[in-house]
């Protein structure tokens, strides 16, 4: 494991535009309040919805659509930084009108309502490479 202290810069609520892209919500706030390192929570609903799951034997995304309302019972992630850009990464608990759940990471979403609690840190996230998973992680 491989951990550092942060501390604290500041604390935002905000609501996301309806029709906007959620992730890119989520990124444009970082942009605006100067975060080059977040934590957030949201919730709300979406119109449709891209999840990724990541196949840890191809090391590839796996992408799901979904053209359907959809409720967004949770959603959690951070920012940090991405080959030169703030990004957004994004997991989320979405849910049908019968109450199934569908969870991933949240790559793309049309806002229908969301709300969105970001708090930022004194410090710069940036993404590297990771040879074991194949991924960009960040410390």
């Amino acid at each position: 494991m491989q951990y550092r202290e942060v501390e604290t810069t500041g604390e935002y609520l905000a609501r996301l535009d309806n029709g906007a892209d959620w992730r890119e919500e989520i990124e444009g706030l970082a942009a605006e309040v100067d975060a080059d390192a977040a934590w957030f929570a949201a919730m709300g609903a979406v119109q449709d919805a891209e999840l990724w799951f990541y196949d840890q034997e191809t090391f590839e995304y796996e992408p799901v659509e979904f053209d359907e309302h959809l409720e967004v019972a949770a959603c959690v992630g951070n920012v940090s930084w991405l080959d030169g850009e703030r990004f957004a990464h994004t997991h989320a608990v979405l849910s049908r009108p019968d109450g199934e759940a569908l969870a991933g990471h949240l790559n793309a979403a049309t806002v229908f309502a969301g709300e969105v609690h970001m708090r930022t840190f004194d410090t710069t996230l940036e993404r590297e490479h990771d040879g074991t998973t194949d991924l960009d992680l960040w410390l």
